[in-house]
């Protein structure tokens, strides 16, 4: 049963008052509140954010009316995409009709337009990653490759770590060397799967796969894998294992954040994960954390470390990758800055 709306109106409690699509981007940024509105204009050009703020000053008293048809749309529009994404086109068409009739149901859709169009490998991308790597394992490793490039990052992620080591070098080199593909190859691999789509929105040649795909996955495997598929890559086609090793962050690379960020990153870290990641690694990164605490703190993580003994290489991978992880949570969110090989130096 599709959820109720939040805002649950009988029919023609409100007017179908005729507001323009800025005013009701405006009437519903008022309503979120400044936090929350904040956020949505900064993923916003400027373009668009000054045209919104023209109009947010422009609305000097919104009706009761108003607010309600905008929400009431808002949450409308909102049930369609969650829908959508649970089960596709067909699925959020049923459910909304359900939920607010066919008629109103054809207007939503109409008005989302293009954004509910079929993404290629749409089936593929809401199957089981386990059972999809049972069906494709023992497949060629350009297919896979091109199966990969068109699922999102974790489940690739879990498909390339089920297969064989040696076809994950070779899955990984083909996926990072891939540039395009055209719609007739990518029809024929989805029939072969028999998780077809109703078609390929249109027909230029669609960039899939490459370096920034291979790096999403890498970035979601397990350690194991990722040190596999890097250190036999570097015998293989050494230039490429170069190219990814600079835009891919391993724990190592702790030594390239800024001191600022160390001491950001010690008030999120389990000191025991920490003391576990940096088992067996070189003085250089243990001297990055070390440079960053007071000297007993220091002196307390070394002594933890020995009383600790011998750790499975498993345990110290897993607690690098925990920290890796708020890393990248950091960085992402402005309060590190990883110096990478290559960039721009940055100017205070």
């Amino acid at each position: 049963m599709p959820p109720e709306p939040l805002i649950n109106l009988p029919e023609g409690e409100i007017g179908n008052l005729q507001i323009s699509g800025k005013t009701k981007a405006a009437i519903l940024l008022v309503f979120l509140g400044p936090e929350t509105s904040g956020g949505i204009l900064n993923s916003l050009t400027d373009a668009e954010i000054e045209v919104l703020t023209i109009e947010i000053a422009k609305q000097r008293k919104i009706s009761s009316d108003e607010k309600l048809q905008v929400l009431l749309e808002f949450e409308q529009m909102m049930m369609a995409r969650k829908f959508y994404s649970e089960g596709g086109l067909d699925y959020a068409k049923s459910l909304l009709e359900q939920t607010i009739g066919p008629g109103k149901t054809l207007e939503i859709l109409n008005k989302m337009g293009t954004t509910l169009q079929v993404q290629p490998f749409e089936a593929a991308r809401t199957a089981d990653p386990t059972q999809l790597a049972s069906l494709i394992q023992n497949e060629h490793p350009q297919l896979i490759a091109m199966i990969l490039a068109y699922l999102q990052a974790d489940k690739s992620a879990i498909i390339l770590q089920s297969m064989a080591q040696e076809s994950q070098v070779e899955i990984a080199k083909r996926l990072a060397l891939m540039d395009r593909t055209s719609p007739e190859v990518s029809r024929e691999v989805e029939n072969y799967l028999e998780e077809c789509l109703s078609s390929i929105i249109g027909q230029d040649f669609t960039q899939i796969g490459g370096i920034d795909s291979l790096i999403g996955i890498l970035n979601t495997v397990e350690r194991s894998t990722e040190k596999n598929i890097i250190e036999t890559m570097e015998v293989q086609e050494p230039a490429l294992a170069e190219e990814i090793k600079k835009r891919l962050f391993v724990f190592e690379d702790v030594v390239l954040i800024d001191d600022r960020g160390i001491q950001a990153l010690f008030k999120e870290i389990d000191q025991k994960d920490l003391s576990i990641a940096l088992k067996g690694v070189t003085d250089e990164v243990k001297d990055k954390f070390y440079r960053n605490m007071s000297k007993r703190a220091a002196e307390m993580l070394k002594e933890e470390m020995t009383f600790m003994g011998p750790v499975r290489m498993r345990d110290v991978d897993q607690a690098q990758q925990r920290i890796v992880a708020i890393v990248k949570k950091l960085e992402a969110n402005g309060d590190l800055v990883i110096a990478r090989p290559g960039e721009e130096e940055l100017v205070g």
